[in-house]
């Protein structure tokens, strides 16, 4: 299926999306993520593990200090400050592979950037954090805003949509509006439909279905990678055994015109990527 292309400002950066499919390798420091909690609060482990995710093909580190699961709690400012900003720092002098924020608070973005980060990566569609939307537009920092129903702590207490994908749809383009009417460049922005956020299984098959209908406006992310969808579809409660879904999901996803896929496995994504890639193009 054809991908409309785009060209995602990202500060003084500007990335090509649709010819190929972009993969944003997930680092997540913190100690309670679902899947890799606790596996990268070293430091240096989460550097290395950077650096390796960029050399097996990631065009994006996206790093995150505080867990989204369902039912997560939040972190202090301080702390998720702690967690993330010295590493983005090393990874910046180490690499020039683009560097993504996972945060709601305005305050960490803004440290996040002054070390090197490119993008923010806001699950909460700037709407957490009413000065998070000053600091994309006087950043020109790249921005994904994301649809979530409620909050980690509330979004997956019965959600309801009359048309999920409409729903989202119509959700992502008014955050969008408003991100441009406050000095946001529109062409700084991308969207996730928040695949897990406030959603059932029908509502995530329904939204990856949908993927043509939510790119017609935005580059659109997809994270999947992991996620209880892939454990409810095969009946694979550890998230470590979720590999082969997560590839299926992200292969899917490509096809249908997704312009950023954020996974946990690199290598393998980046391989089925580029199947994906070539087959759509029609050439080697």
């Amino acid at each position: 299926m054809p991908r409309k292309s785009y060209n995602w400002l990202c500060g003084n950066r500007s990335v090509r999306l649709g010819e190929k499919t972009r993969v944003m390798g997930i680092l997540n420091v913190t100690p309670d993520s679902f899947s890799d909690g606790g596996n990268f609060v070293d430091p240096d482990a989460a550097v290395d593990h950077a650096l390796q995710m960029a050399a097996e093909g990631a065009d994006i580190i996206d790093i995150g200090g505080e867990s989204t699961r369902p039912g997560a709690e939040p972190v202090a400012v301080e702390e998720e400050l702690r967690r993330t900003v010295p590493i983005i720092g090393k990874i910046r002098a180490q690499s020039d592979v683009l560097i993504s924020i996972d945060t709601m608070k305005s305050a960490v973005a803004f440290q996040a950037l002054e070390a090197g980060a490119d993008i923010i990566n806001d699950v909460s569609g700037f709407e957490a954090d009413p000065d998070m939307v000053d600091v994309a537009a006087e950043s020109g920092a790249g921005v994904v805003l994301m649809h979530m129903k409620g909050t980690p702590q509330t979004m997956q207490q019965n959600p309801s949509y009359a048309d999920a994908v409409a729903e989202v749809f119509h959700y992502l383009e008014a955050r969008m509006a408003f991100a441009v009417s406050r000095g946001v460049k529109r062409e700084s922005i991308a969207v996730d439909p928040g695949i897990g956020f406030g959603k059932t299984l029908e509502h995530n098959l329904q939204l990856l279905r949908g993927i043509p209908d939510l790119a017609k406006s935005a580059p659109v992310l997809i994270g999947a990678s992991r996620k209880s969808m892939i454990g409810q579809l095969l009946d694979r409660k550890d998230p470590a055994q979720r590999l082969a879904g997560s590839l299926g999901l992200a292969g899917w996803a490509a096809a249908r015109g997704a312009h950023i896929l954020r996974v946990h496995d690199v290598i393998d994504t980046c391989d089925v990527c580029r199947i994906v890639d070539t087959l759509g193009a029609g050439d080697l």
